[in-house]
């Protein structure tokens, strides 16, 4: 029988859907601070191989554990995520291990520009492309001062979901200097493979061709989604995304696309990557001090 009881203690809020599924919503509204709950109360609960729980998944705001009632008690299941909760909320430092890479995006490419021209009756701004109609709606001068913000601080990954390795990448700057954009008036029927979008106030890459309605900014030459796991960097995963990955985006011309392309094609090409420390209190403290670190990090010789 599928059930629907929820509990709040606090800010959190638990709810039961159906016999085998835990949902606890953080918060209404999505925040680092509150991502980092996500993320942190699903490393405990991953480390501590809890038996009975199938699949953890953390969101933006929220957390949906997936577990087997015949194993672990439904009030036995709470009372451990409540106290895993309680430990995060307790720490005296709120951290965690992950790393940081970089994504090469050819911006204003012409397979998303085609695609947006094809679909311009469902956009706010018929005429010009997604990029113009950014660069506008954030106040900015050009499609190159868009680029630039877009691709000069770092984003963190706060869920991977939707479809199969599509990562929702948060801006990692203070709230009102976050990019924010609405969606397609009606979403298309068609995006390009590995197109980087954005809605509201979240990047996204397409791991695959379909329908979408996020403004479409580029394409990256990289794969997110192997399912063959052809390239090193998808040995362990056919996935690459991970929630709380932190991720930089680079600018590159046609000619780099096309390179990166053939290493892909080779087998060959590998991220740039290095593991980081997150410290989410040295971040609010210093946003563009914290992030020059990680960005000194990532590009280390």
């Amino acid at each position: 029988m599928t059930q629907n009881i929820a509990r709040r203690t606090g800010q959190s809020r638990y709810s039961w859907g159906g016999d085998e599924h835990l949902v606890v919503q953080f918060a209404e509204a999505m925040s680092l601070e509150v991502n980092f709950t996500a993320m942190a109360v699903s490393k405990i609960l991953s480390e501590d191989r809890i038996p009975g729980i199938v699949d953890i998944c953390p969101a933006n705001a929220s957390l949906l554990i997936r577990f087997d009632p015949d194993v672990v008690p439904p009030a036995e299941l709470e009372a451990t995520v409540r106290a895993a909760e309680e430990k995060v909320a307790g720490s005296p430092s709120r951290s965690v291990e992950t790393r940081i890479f970089e994504v090469p995006v050819w911006y204003d490419d012409p397979f998303t520009n085609e695609t947006g021209a094809r679909f311009r009756d469902r956009h706010q701004r018929p005429e010009g492309n997604d990029l113009e109609f950014a660069a506008v709606e954030n106040d900015l001068d050009s499609v190159q001062a868009f680029i630039d913000a877009h691709s000069g601080s770092p984003w963190i990954t706060s869920m991977v979901g939707f479809v199969a390795g599509l990562p929702f990448l948060f801006q990692m700057v203070p709230q009102e200097r976050q990019l924010e954009l609405p969606k397609y008036l009606r979403p298309r029927t068609d995006t390009p493979a590995l197109t980087v979008g954005h809605g509201g106030c979240f990047a996204c890459i397409y791991s695959v061709r379909g329908a979408g309605g996020y403004q479409m900014f580029g394409v990256t030459p990289v794969p997110i989604f192997d399912p063959e796991q052809r390239l090193a960097d998808f040995s362990e995963f056919m996935i690459f995304f991970r929630p709380g990955d932190i991720v930089k985006f680079r600018a590159v011309d046609q000619a780099e696309y096309e390179a990166i392309r053939a290493e892909v094609e080779a087998g060959t090409y590998r991220y740039r990557q290095r593991p980081v420390t997150f410290d989410l209190d040295r971040f609010l403290a210093d946003p563009d001090g914290y992030n020059t670190e990680l960005l000194e990090a990532l590009y280390a010789s």
